[in-house]
């Protein structure tokens, strides 16, 4: 039986990695579901479980390193092993730099918190576990950990940190055996935008960014679990972010024309912000 953890497993993609993994594995899976909302969790593991996969909630608040710590202990406890870890909890944000005031950049903060921090301390946690199996870890960043986003300085900012902090560390563990793949998914239909900081850093409500072209949430995890089954150093989705990437090194100024493109109308430059 592999044992994986998913945190960030109560809504959107790391629920939808969850219930894949158990109708794909059934009862050769052991899932170890973290989140905040322990009410949501305890929903998507009634779903694994009804396909025959072992579940194991752990409330999790991932920007606090004993949590952190906790919840792998918990996995340990209970399963004795972990194969895999998928670092997906995160949260977005959408503001101008120049809209934010002075006194409120202390969400910049804990963003990185969440983003990065989390994904270091659950890391670090289940090292030594992941090395025993040789298992895999996945990173879920985005296609703004590889392109700057007008509108995402601080979005930007924690997942550029995740790229070469994952980058750093797959070649560290290259001889271990321990896979490392980060994903980078684009604009993927969840309401993880509408949940993010504004510039005040209050719940924004709303997407910054256009919604018209947005990856099934169903695509956007099969396309991360295949990449962590086949241990794939990078999974970037879409024909457009892997453009994207490439043409950034050529012409990095038509890469910025397409970045503002992709923002609603009212967060481009010169506009209000939600927030506001």
């Amino acid at each position: 039986m592999k044992i994986i953890v998913i945190t960030g497993a109560s809504d959107g993609i790391g629920a939808e990695m969850a219930r894949q993994l158990a109708q794909a594995h059934r009862a050769d899976v052991g899932l170890v579901l973290a989140a905040r909302n322990d009410a949501l969790l305890t929903q998507v593991a009634g779903q694994c479980a009804a396909h025959g996969a072992q579940t194991l909630v752990v409330k999790t608040d991932v920007s606090i390193e004993p949590d952190c710590r906790r919840m792998i202990a918990a996995a340990q406890a209970r399963f004795g092993q972990i194969d895999g870890l998928i670092n997906n909890a995160g949260m977005s944000s959408h503001a101008l730099f120049e809209d934010v005031k002075p006194g409120d950049l202390g969400w910049y903060e804990q963003l990185m918190g969440i983003n990065l921090w989390g994904s270091v301390w659950c890391t670090h946690a289940a090292l030594p576990l992941l090395k025993q199996s040789q298992g895999s870890i996945v990173a879920v960043s985005s296609l703004a950990g590889l392109v700057g986003v007008p509108g995402r300085t601080a979005y930007c900012a924690s997942k550029f940190a995740m790229t070469g902090f994952f980058e750093a560390l797959r070649a560290e563990l290259k001889s271990a055996g321990v896979s490392v793949t980060t994903a980078y998914p684009g604009v993927v239909a969840t309401r993880t935008r509408h949940k993010g900081f504004n510039a005040a850093g209050a719940l924004a409500g709303v997407s910054g960014l256009k919604e018209d072209k947005t990856m099934p949430v169903e695509e956007c995890a099969r396309l991360i679990l295949r990449g962590m089954a086949r241990r794939e150093r990078e999974v970037v989705m879409s024909s457009q972010g892997k453009l994207g990437r490439w043409l950034k090194l050529i012409a990095p100024g038509a890469v910025e024309s397409m970045a503002l493109n992709a923002l609603a109308h009212d967060m481009k430059p010169g506009r209000k912000n939600h927030g506001e």
